[in-house]
């Protein structure tokens, strides 16, 4: 598996992101939905990777900066086809790495509320995530889990 830093323009990343963007709408009110579409995640804010078995790609995530301090992990998404191999465990890793590298004391996330929503919770936990209040522009939502890791920055 590889993971590159992705710049957003090839066709796979913008099918995944579209079935991404299309499974949140199905789980969730419109209201409720805070994935990004392709020109959200293009901000400079936000460094985005997928990750490739050959030509093959396996999932993609991205670390938005909140500030110097806080980041936030969006667009967490392997295809329905290709669950369950270790690439979504191996980008949050990426991530988290990343987000020490930048010296963050802490990493958060926003994920759906909803039972299809609980591997997700399952896989956040396993990498030491808690639960907690809204964060940044968030707000309390029924349909929303907060969830954080604490890092320890510099």
């Amino acid at each position: 598996m590889n993971i590159e830093t992705d710049d957003l323009t090839r066709p796979e990343i913008h099918a995944l992101l579209n079935e991404h963007l299309q499974n949140m709408y199905e789980l969730s009110p419109p209201e409720s939905v805070h994935a990004l579409d392709l020109t959200k995640l293009r901000h400079p804010s936000i460094t985005f990777w997928s990750a490739w078995d050959g030509a093959v790609l396996l999932g993609c995530g991205a670390l938005k900066e909140l500030d110097g301090t806080h980041g936030e992990v969006k667009s967490m998404r392997t295809p329905a086809a290709l669950r369950r191999t270790g690439a979504g465990r191996a980008l949050l890793n990426h991530i988290i790495a990343e987000a020490r590298s930048r010296s963050y004391e802490r990493l958060s996330l926003e994920t759906g509320s909803q039972a299809p929503f609980k591997p997700a919770w399952t896989l956040y936990e396993s990498a030491g995530f808690e639960r907690c209040g809204p964060f940044g522009d968030y707000t309390n939502d029924p349909n929303s889990v907060f969830m954080t890791l604490r890092l320890g920055g510099s």
